[in-house]
């Protein structure tokens, strides 16, 4: 059915639309670095000198004079660092902190080759070499005598240096009077933007030799694969509110990781460029062919792919790190290494959360609450949007609305079920306030570049932002979520920051102006893409220090950065309820969990408009099979709890939810690995077929883990679905019906409106739990059951991670454990897979299917250690080559073993 246009309408006050956000030829920096002169500097060889870091060189750009200071760092991971700054600036620039976890390894660079034009330095094995040019400077990274990487290919390295506001120089014409002027001050529509040492942007490009797929730089409504940017925008990233943003977009959204990964059958690389500040950029893909009509056909020369990245930052310093794989779950450990890696979530935060702007009152709370038992649907979360607070007023609750915050919170905890309410960045000025005069008395607001409190509006009206650069203010906010100062809340209250890029409702961009001063001094231009990021880690600290540092925390921020995947969970923030927006889902969640920010969702439903009950059905089905799962939609729209549709929908709902609980244990050991080895959850295909070149681009479809392979259904009335089925060799299997279908093939699948296309990969083993409970914590009290596909050689493995799925004790007293399950030769083996962890739970295996057994066996023998072998009663479907052993009750914490004959 074709759903009824609706008209859209903006929730923020006097919304003025996309116009107010800037296109590239409306930002004068990036006006300079595209139509500027050619600018060729040159590496002055003979200052080299090596460290136990590195190794650093001088440069000069011979027409300027201009003198920058080049470092040069490897890692033990495989990595190079490239860091450029000005040789001797008039105040220092601005470096990024916070982002990486802790002072690398380096390694130590020595001279391997050295001529009149060059120097190639090598480390530990000699496997990679970085060549430095002369003049031309440019920066080569070789891989056994292969160029792989060249930093300043098409020499476009451009590094604006800061001047003194009281040096500035005379001007010969009226016309370069102009030209200066608008270096100090830049003016978009009514807002000025007052530069107080002047220009400062920085760029450079880089060419990827071989590469003809690049993927990463969220935030965007793209594809998955990067788009070539010749005549179109650039890709751009500068955190800001975008309503209902447009699709296929590279405008900026609510938040940026600036790590570009790029594949080819035989490597996967990365390039992250460390900038806070905003950023642009282009990406141009060079084909196979070189063609040119002037040259015969015969003399036409045959040049490899490559593809061509120009980064524009407006301020701060070059710090570019490629990471060099080259396969691609080195490259995720590369960069998880760099940044940090993914928090490990309590378990209720993998279950179903129920949102929406908003709940009423403590009555209405309780209803959705027992709607979801009546209707026998999990769940875990509700979520309580701005009203609950005192007048916009956040850590505090309405007196009418929600005169027992605390008792509403023991009502719901009774079903082991938790609240989340929202904290975003900005306070509301009210002098009568305690907390306002408590941030404005303690230094904690941002300010305007007169020094007075910067002041701007948002929800509550007039508002203060609170300056999270400063880690005094960050340790301040921490405080305010501690039980005895934050009234009314208990150990199950959690937390959700929005409006955190931070949103200034008026503002240039609808954001906080480039000129405010930031703590240590620093302009908000330095850092803007760092607000929301350093508000997130807060907001963490904060849950951390309220339990004394036993308890992990979850904290969903709207705005994000490189890093913020340790910190908790992120979303793709106000989509619009519309089949387009359901399948744009899928390739941005695919983007931000290969860029590392693994714990990401999208509202279910869209949120805003009203959803048709089909488009409903299938959002629920896509999003279950995604890592953060949460209905949620805008005040202006209809309820839409999962029982209000009707009976059929609702069936259909709740058994998506059920499964979404039963494929818990699964999901729990995915953010094991991801936090224990940066491996995302949610993976393209071509992360588990990386020599398929015809699936590199494939964004419709995706790899759960290693193990699952799921195909939503994001087309209205569709009656069949085509699945790309990846592998020549593999064999696939579909988690419904248990029928086998071999892959590199496509799949044409009948589909009906209860029907979510999941296929488990052969030679996998999947652990799933018996049934799906209310929520989580009695989840976790159900038996499992273990499928095991075989593959073509009658071999299957997979593991299984448990803990208290609650607090840091796996951490601080190893108190987990992982177990290994394989198949081989007809025998089924449960072993432990570390020996760091010990976890006594009474976790048992209950059943054991098998999938692709060709032959009826004669018996099944159980044996564990230390008792005698007994005989298992099982079930064999000849149709489907499935074998079911039930009532096993096989302890996950004892080593057995399965042999079938």
């Amino acid at each position: 059915m074709a759903e009824a246009k609706q008209a859209l309408v903006s929730i923020v006050p006097d919304d003025e639309g996309k116009e107010k956000f800037k296109k590239c030829d409306q930002v004068a920096f990036y006006r300079r670095q595209i139509q500027g002169p050619d600018l060729h500097y040159r590496a002055l060889l003979d200052t080299l000198v090596l460290t136990e870091k590195g190794a650093r060189f001088q440069m000069l750009q011979p027409d300027t004079q201009t003198r920058l200071h080049l470092s040069i760092s490897t890692c033990k991971s495989e990595t190079v660092r490239i860091l450029i700054d000005e040789l001797q600036p008039i105040k220092a620039r601005y470096r990024v902190p916070d982002v990486e976890t802790g002072e690398p390894q380096c390694e130590q660079l020595r001279v391997e080759r050295r001529t009149e034009d060059s120097v190639t330095l090598t480390w530990s094995s000699g496997t990679h070499l970085v060549r430095v040019w002369c003049f031309p400077f440019r920066l080569e990274i070789l891989c056994e005598e292969e160029v792989i990487v060249t930093f300043n290919s098409r020499d476009k390295l451009r590094f604006e240096t800061l001047k003194d506001p009281h040096r500035q120089t005379s001007c010969s014409s009226e016309l370069e009077e102009d030209h200066t002027r608008s270096l100090w001050k830049e003016t978009f529509r009514e807002f000025a933007d007052t530069k107080a040492n002047g220009p400062g942007s920085v760029g450079a490009d880089l060419c990827l030799h071989g590469f003809s797929h690049a993927y990463g730089l969220p935030e965007h409504a793209d594809s998955l694969k990067l788009k070539d940017t010749r005549g179109g925008e650039p890709y751009r990233l500068y955190n800001l509110d975008v309503f209902a943003y447009d699709l296929y977009s590279h405008l900026g959204l609510y938040g940026s990781v600036p790590l570009l990964v790029a594949h080819k059958p035989d490597r996967t690389l990365g390039v992250f460029w460390l900038n806070s500040s905003e950023t642009f950029v282009n990406i141009h893909y060079n084909p196979t062919d070189h063609q040119d009509d002037q040259t015969p056909p015969v003399k036409r020369r045959r040049i490899g792919p490559q593809t061509d990245v120009r980064w524009l930052s407006e301020s701060g310093v070059i710090d570019c790190t490629v990471l060099l794989g080259p396969s691609p779950l080195q490259l995720f450990t590369q960069y998880a290494q760099l940044t940090g890696y993914q928090a490990l979530p309590p378990l209720f935060a993998l279950g179903y959360h129920q949102c929406r702007w908003s709940y009423d009152d403590e009555a209405d709370v309780k209803a959705v609450n027992a709607g979801f038992d009546r209707h026998n649907i999990p769940y875990d979360v509700i979520w309580l949007d701005i009203e609950h607070t005192d007048g916009k007023r956040y850590f505090t609750w309405d007196p009418v609305l929600f005169p027992d915050p605390a008792g509403l919170q023991r009502h719901l905890e009774q079903k082991k079920r938790k609240l989340v309410v929202i904290s975003d960045p900005h306070i509301k000025v009210d002098p009568d306030w305690s907390l306002y005069c408590e941030a404005r008395d303690g230094g904690h607001f941002v300010k305007d570049r007169d020094g007075q409190i910067y002041q701007g509006s948002c929800w509550p009206g007039d508002s203060c932002y609170l300056d999270f650069s400063s880690p005094t203010t960050r340790a301040w906010y921490s405080t305010c979520f501690t039980l005895d100062k934050y009234k009314g809340s208990t150990p199950s209250l959690f937390v959700w920051n929005d409006m955190n890029e931070p949103s200034v409702f008026g503002g240039p961009e609808q954001t906080m102006p480039k000129d405010a001063v930031h703590f240590g001094g620093w302009e908000h231009r330095e850092l803007h893409n760092l607000y929301g990021f350093h508000q997130h880690m807060a907001t963490m600290e904060g849950l951390i220090t309220r339990s004394g540092g036993s308890e992990r925390p979850f904290v969903l921020s709207r705005s994000f950065f490189a890093g913020s995947q340790r910190f908790g969970a992120i979303w793709t923030g106000d989509n619009v309820a519309s089949w387009e927006y359901l399948k744009i889902s899928i390739p941005m969640l695919l983007s931000l969990n290969v860029a590392g920010i693994m714990f990401c969702g999208a509202d279910v439903g869209g949120f805003v408009q009203d959803p048709e009950p089909e488009l409903l059905v299938r959002w629920y089905q896509a999003a279950s099979l995604q890592p953060f799962f949460r209905g949620h939609s805008a005040k202006v729209t209809k309820r839409r709890e999962p029982w209000l549709f009707g009976e059929e929908v609702t069936a259909v709902i709740r058994t998506v939810i059920q499964q979404r609980y039963r494929l818990l244990p699964y999901w729990y050991t995915l953010f094991y690995r991801a936090h224990t080895s940066g491996l995302p959850p949610l993976r393209p295909l071509w992360v588990e077929f990386p020599r398929e070149q015809s699936i590199f681009a494939v964004d419709s479809q995706y790899m759960i883990g290693g193990a699952l392979l799921a195909c939503p259904v994001t087309e209205p009335g569709a009656q069949e679905v085509r699945v790309l089925l990846p592998g020549s060799g593999e064999i696939w299997y579909d988690v419904h019906s248990a029928k086998a279908y071999k892959g590199g093939r496509t799949l044409s699948l009948t589909v009906t409106l209860d029907t979510v296309p999941v296929f488990q990969r052969g030679g996998s083993v999947v652990c799933r739990a018996a049934g799906s409970g209310s929520c989580t914590a009695e989840l976790q009290q159900l038996p499992l059951c273990l499928t095991v596909a075989l593959n073509s050689h009658g071999t299957a493995d997979g593991e299984l991670y448990l803990d208290d799925g609650h607090s840091f004790s796996y951490r601080d007293r190893k108190a987990f454990c992982l177990r290994r399950f394989n198949m081989l030769s007809g025998l089924l083996l449960c072993r432990s897979a570390s020996e760091k962890g010990a976890f006594d739970c009474d976790s048992v295996i209950q059943s054991v299917t098998i999938l692709g057994l060709k032959t009826k066996p004669s018996a099944m023998t159980v044996h564990v250690s230390g008792t005698k072998d007994i005989s298992a009663a099982y079930e064999y479907m000849e149709t489907c080559c499935m074998l079911t052993a039930s009532n096993l009750n096989l302890r996950v914490v004892m080593d057995w073993e399965i042999q079938i004959r």
